[in-house]
């Protein structure tokens, strides 16, 4: 846990990558696209939201519906950051991106029904799905990416980021329905969604810690 959450933390574009967006000029759809879904495939705090809401999930239809709200969400975010300029604090976005693990996993434990709360979690996944995607553009805002072809790559990283997502859904629904087989999903349900949680309130320290200090 202590890993995935440093891996979190650290969690950006640089190294090569940067290198890449600082100087290209014009559409170039391929790169973008492979960009996007590195992006989400090596973004350990989705991927820790995402488990968490197909938890206990175990129909496919279930699991489109939410995914796609999430996936409405953040593209929206994502796309009105950087081509609309909204620019939102790094620190603030990342930590309600904590929160939105914390919140999943608590709710994945049955703490809103303890207190006899009954959220709209279709809302919520929605609703943290924006911010999702604000996080995903800070991290293209804190790179000066040519103005040249923008909305052209904009675009064509989102559907990197949607396939990215599909292909880390696709090894997550995998390895839950091998776990689930094996008789000992519900045995340790408990404890893996309180490291989920966990998880999430390191992020938020993290972040909020940064915010304070900046």
């Amino acid at each position: 846990m202590l890993l995935v959450g440093s891996m979190a933390f650290a969690h950006g574009i640089s190294g090569d990558d940067q290198a890449f967006l600082i100087r290209s000029t014009g559409p170039n759809i391929g790169p973008y696209i492979y960009l996007g879904a590195k992006h989400m495939v090596t973004g350990y705090d989705h991927l820790l939201f995402l488990a968490g809401v197909i938890f206990f999930l175990y129909r496919l239809r279930e699991v489109a519906i939410y995914v796609t709200l999430f996936a409405i969400g953040h593209s929206v975010t994502l796309l009105l950051g950087v081509l609309g300029g909204l620019h939102v604090n790094a620190y603030l976005v990342d930590a309600v991106i904590g929160l939105s693990v914390v919140y999943k996993a608590f709710e994945n434990l049955g703490g809103f029904n303890r207190l006899g709360i009954q959220p709209n979690m279709k809302a919520a996944v929605l609703f943290f799905g924006f911010f999702h995607g604000f996080g995903l553009a800070t991290k293209l805002q804190d790179v000066a990416i040519s103005e040249d072809g923008l909305v052209t790559n904009m675009i064509s990283f989102n559907i990197g980021v949607e396939i990215g997502q599909f292909l880390a859904l696709a090894v997550i629904l995998i390895a839950f329905n091998v776990w689930r087989a094996t008789g000992r999903f519900t045995h340790y349900a408990f404890a893996t969604n309180v490291a989920i949680m966990c998880a999430g309130f390191m992020l938020m320290g993290y972040q909020l810690t940064g915010y304070a200090v900046a």
